[in-house]
């Protein structure tokens, strides 16, 4: 219950629950402080993230991991303790791993601290290749949109295929209205500008949603389910996609749910 509150927006009702749960005499373990420190960072509260950091050995014995080290860069970087995030990774008892520095990486681009972020972004460059899809696959990843009770999948070729391109096409005219700008740091390969505004508008979770737009009644909520995180350029892009539609916009990455509506995301533009 605790990961669905977390998972969905409601980090406070999850860290109630968490209470709820040692009132009863539970015993909690690592997996329930994963989603502890999780819910801490998106409610911005770092007293309360370290207080549980730390009772995992005091108190339980348990011995931290990756996803909780996580769980605390998460909670400096997105409260803005980028300086203090950088030092609590350097003192880390393990070599960083990628997720680790995308982390403090994200921070940074959303803090506005070009300087970190850069920093943070030569220590992925080695292992960006290990973590993303060739180019070609990009937009022919699985692509599942829920429809009813039922989950369509499909990859290119498609037989839907030019019908979602269109409708792709003229939702990114109407974006563009709207203010997008393609964020192309996010297409590592080496191509032209145009290029890469065309291999970021035929990211799996686009494709889907333009599939979704043209096979479901107007203003029905759809569901995306993709298992890689969503980039940067794409969720800037839902978000416009959502207030253009009309529509509710529930996308599942490898992190968590993000709920775009009328311009706007459940995860606070954090994840």
């Amino acid at each position: 219950m605790i990961k669905g509150y977390t998972d969905n927006g409601e980090p406070d009702a999850g860290l109630l629950l968490y209470d709820q749960m040692k009132e009863l005499g539970l015993t909690p373990n690592k997996e329930t402080f994963r989603l502890l420190l999780s819910a801490c960072a998106d409610v911005n509260s770092i007293q309360e993230c370290f207080k549980h950091f730390k009772s995992m050995k005091n108190d339980y014995n348990l011995d931290p991991e990756i996803d909780h080290y996580l769980g605390v860069i998460d909670a400096l970087g997105k409260s803005g303790h980028l300086n203090e995030a950088f030092e609590f990774i350097e003192n880390i008892p393990f070599e960083p791993t990628f997720e680790i520095w995308e982390s403090l990486m994200n921070s940074a681009r959303i803090h506005g601290d070009i300087e970190l972020e850069d920093r943070a972004m030569a220590f992925l460059q080695p292992s960006i290749a290990l973590h993303k899809p060739p180019f070609l696959n990009q937009s022919a990843s699985n692509m599942l949109e829920g429809k009813k009770n039922k989950v369509y999948e499909y990859r290119n070729p498609d037989p839907y295929k030019e019908d979602s391109d269109k409708k792709l096409n003229g939702l990114n005219g109407q974006m563009r209205d709207a203010g997008y700008v393609p964020d192309t740091r996010y297409v590592l390969h080496d191509i032209d500008q145009e290029a890469k505004e065309q291999a970021l508008m035929h990211h799996s979770e686009r494709l889907a949603i333009a599939y979704g737009l043209i096979s479901t009644p107007p203003r029905t909520t759809l569901r995306i389910i993709k298992n890689l995180r969503i980039c940067g350029d794409c969720h800037n892009a839902i978000k416009i996609m959502s207030k253009i539609v009309g529509r509710e916009l529930i996308v599942r990455d490898n992190k968590r749910f993000h709920h775009f509506k009328d311009g706007m995301c459940s995860c606070g533009d954090y994840w």
